[in-house]
């Protein structure tokens, strides 16, 4: 039987396609993060020399420091912290939570996100393009996936600490925190836009802004 032309070509468009859009296969075995050097590429330059230190990273041993105003600690481990990790396309985080703690709503522009529950328990939640929220509660054992760059956020509402380890299929997912991202900007978002936006008064956004300034 003879296929019609758009049928023949759709398994090649489509491979492709998922050729184009995937990250590249390494081409040599390690490429460590110069994070010193002044040439800006797609990631990290390699360096020349490097040693087991630049795969090793003990910073989520042990719980971060939850007393701030939002009672949560995000203790990275991307390749800003570990240079080996460059071209590889992982990392991770610790997020600990103090009881009521927020990890607030944002975004990773470059990772889906998966956390796993090693303490206590999470009111969990993602926003779609639809402005539906898909929320859970989990405890300890338990994973909670947030789709790459959807609104999402974790909140301690139990009367102990709790704590994840979050991993991402990039090695610097970035991360944008709504409030902080329109609130905090430098330069500034102008009030007029953020009043319109948001339906509040000029008082309120400074009273936001003056809050979230950098102290």
């Amino acid at each position: 039987m003879k296929l019609p032309l758009p049928a023949l070509f759709a398994a090649p468009l489509a491979f492709l396609f998922a050729v184009a859009v995937a990250d590249p296969d390494l081409l040599q075995d390690v490429c460590v993060a110069d994070l010193a050097s002044g040439i800006k590429v797609n990631g990290f330059t390699c360096k020349s020399n490097f040693s087991a230190e630049d795969f090793f990273f003990n910073g989520l041993a042990k719980p971060g420091l939850t007393n701030n105003t939002q009672g949560s600690r995000v203790t990275a481990a991307n390749v800003q912290f570990i240079p080996g990790l460059n071209t590889l396309g992982v990392s991770l985080a610790r997020i600990d939570y103090a009881p009521g703690g927020l990890n607030p709503p944002h975004t990773h522009p470059r990772a889906t996100e998966i956390v796993f529950v090693i303490e206590g328990q999470l009111d969990v939640g993602f926003i779609t393009t639809a402005n539906v929220l898909v929320s859970k509660t989990i405890k300890m054992g338990e994973i909670f996936v947030f789709p790459k760059g959807l609104v999402h956020f974790q909140k301690n509402n139990g009367k102990v600490p709790a704590a994840v380890i979050a991993a991402f299929n990039s090695q610097l997912p970035g991360t944008q925190s709504i409030a902080a991202t329109l609130f905090a900007a430098s330069p500034p978002v102008p009030d007029n836009v953020l009043t319109k936006a948001f339906q509040i008064g000029t008082k309120e956004v400074k009273k936001i802004k003056s809050r979230l300034a950098p102290k």
